[in-house]
């Protein structure tokens, strides 16, 4: 990025913010205004607002920064990853909780993908984008665990197949509030985005979404808390999150989906637990070039084994 960014000033009309500042800048989409507030670069009479809705700043000040445009393409970048395994065509990546896969809006580096991009010198396969290069599926900024990368083309396409086809193993490890009953079940949904906040996923009525199945099992009973397992038939968007959430043992430390939760506090300087309790622990699948049946695990990071600790009976 370069280039100072722009400023944009004006005088709020009356009704909702978000729609005032779009009369009064048509150039600007609700969406991109929204966006642009999310980043702090939005303020009404000096003072920073990210909430667009309120209808009480009619007639004062606002300013909007924008800043300059960025390439589309990911550059590389020097970041310490773990790789569990690499060969010619893939690699197996242990995601730190927190990193984010690729760039998108509010993330533009210090991704999976800028890293990606240098250790492999630029070697990732091309089909999923500029900004997606080797991504041929993800988890959340703040899900740790295993990632499958494709460095080449042939990799990532029979990769893709395998994920359509439902041919990939991936069980996740996850503690959550109260002890599910029974210990071991199947979850069958339709989940989609949330009619009442589109940032959200949720289960929906049949014949809206998308088919969803989760089979979870209890590992260790906790302290008002349990550790589970969750082997996925698919693979839909905050999946476990919003399935565990639907059964009423919503993830410890889900800030979406589990947001009257009492926080948990772990380690011995007591810090909040303030993640989703969710890790990918297993991987497997037949090698998309080589035909060889392929199985990985990871252990759980540190803070879940702190949370482990803590929640212990």
């Amino acid at each position: 990025m370069s280039g100072a960014n722009s400023i944009l000033t004006g005088k709020v009309g009356e009704g909702r913010l978000d729609r005032a500042l779009s009369d009064a800048l048509p150039d600007l989409s609700r969406a991109r205004i929204q966006a642009l507030a999310e980043e702090g670069m939005v303020r009404v009479s000096g003072k920073v607002v990210k909430q667009l809705s309120s209808r009480k700043f009619a007639g004062a000040q606002f300013e909007i920064s924008i800043p300059p445009v960025r390439s589309d393409k990911a550059e590389p970048q020097n970041i310490e990853i773990d790789i569990v395994y690499e060969d010619d065509d893939l690699l197996i990546v242990n995601k730190a909780a927190g990193m984010v896969v690729h760039p998108s809006a509010g993330h533009h580096d210090g991704t999976l993908v800028n890293a990606l991009l240098h250790h492999c010198k630029g070697r990732l396969s091309g089909i999923g984008g500029v900004e997606r290069p080797g991504i041929v599926h993800r988890i959340d900024r703040d899900t740790s665990g295993l990632l499958a990368v494709a460095k080449s083309d042939k990799a990532h396409d029979g990769l893709a197949k395998l994920f359509a086809a439902h041919d990939i193993e991936r069980r996740y490890i996850a503690i959550v509030k109260g002890i599910p009953a029974p210990p071991a079940g199947k979850i069958t949904t339709q989940i989609g985005r949330s009619p009442h906040d589109r940032k959200k996923m949720a289960v929906l009525p049949d014949g809206q979404g998308k088919h969803a199945v989760t089979h979870y099992r209890l590992e260790k009973q906790l302290n008002g808390a349990a550790q589970i397992s969750c082997t996925l038939e698919t693979g839909r968007t905050h999946q476990v999150r919003v399935h565990m959430a639907h059964i009423g043992h919503a993830l410890i430390g889900d800030p979406v989906y589990a947001n009257r939760q009492k926080p948990v506090y772990i380690g011995p300087n007591q810090s909040k637990f303030d993640r989703q309790a969710l890790h990918a622990a297993f991987l497997g699948f037949i090698h998309p070039i080589s035909g060889k049946k392929m199985q990985f695990e990871c252990n759980l990071p540190a803070d879940m084994q702190e949370l482990l600790s803590e929640m212990s009976v």
